[in-house]
């Protein structure tokens, strides 16, 4: 698969290795253009319409954050490249599916390239059509903690949980409970099951599922017609759940 990309980048020097590595070890990917500032980013996302964009973080008058909330609907992967490590929780659970550090590393930067490639597969694959989890349901029960005991839930008819601060709600067919549990403690004690953690916010059933949509992260639409974000970075993991 091809990967139609742009680099935005305000240093020269970095926006021609960056071009160079590219055309000598990605030659899957079409470098469709580069851009020095954030406007210019912009407009060149806006003509082109990239698969992938490397992203510098500090640019002139605005940051690659910037960048990105300006562009709600994108439907490109962003593969950050910066000399700033302090940014890489933020990137990796909001905005890109890979950080790159400079000086690039050629290896990295293949395994960047390949990580891409293969999310816009699946998501090519995905788009539009109604899913089917790869895996069948299981039987099995959890028992929630309340304060005057606990209640038992059958697995099966959780449709996904949500974080709140401390409290986890957990939404069934017609019903919310809140739990005096974090979503880390659900997310282990369901680890068994075929839930996914999609999300800081997020643990999904996965058979669920009923469509996925492109996005910054993209998102997925459970059965009871709920949409859900996704991290860029839990994609790949989420979609691996589906042929």
């Amino acid at each position: 698969m091809k990967l139609n990309a742009v680099i935005v980048e305000d240093e020269a020097g970095s926006r021609e290795i960056l071009r160079n590595y590219l055309a000598k070890y990605c030659k899957d990917v079409i470098l469709m253009g580069e851009a020095a500032t954030i406007e210019q980013g912009l407009d060149l996302v806006e003509k082109v319409a990239p698969d992938l964009v490397f992203l510098d973080v500090e640019m002139p008058f605005g940051n690659a954050f910037d960048f990105l909330d300006q562009l709600p609907d994108r439907t490109f992967e962003t593969v950050f490249v910066t000399a700033y490590n302090q940014y890489a929780m933020e990137a990796l659970n909001n905005h890109a599916a890979y950080y790159l550090m400079k000086p690039i590393n050629i290896d990295e930067l293949i395994k960047a390239v390949s990580y891409v490639r293969e999310i816009k597969e699946k998501e090519d694959a995905l788009e539009d059509r109604i899913l089917s989890s790869k895996l069948k349901k299981v039987d099995g029960k959890i028992t929630l903690p309340q304060q005057d005991g606990f209640q038992v839930l059958n697995v099966a008819d959780i449709l996904f949980c949500k974080a709140d601060d401390n409290y986890t709600e957990i939404y069934l067919d017609n019903k919310k409970l809140l739990v005096s549990k974090t979503l880390k403690y659900f997310e282990e004690a369901l680890s068994d099951f075929t839930f996914a953690r999609i999300h800081k916010s997020y643990l999904v059933n996965v058979n669920e599922v009923v469509k996925y949509k492109k996005g910054k992260g993209g998102s997925v639409v459970i059965s009871n017609g709920k949409e859900l974000l996704v991290s860029a970075s839990k994609k790949k993991q989420l979609l691996s759940y589906f042929e």
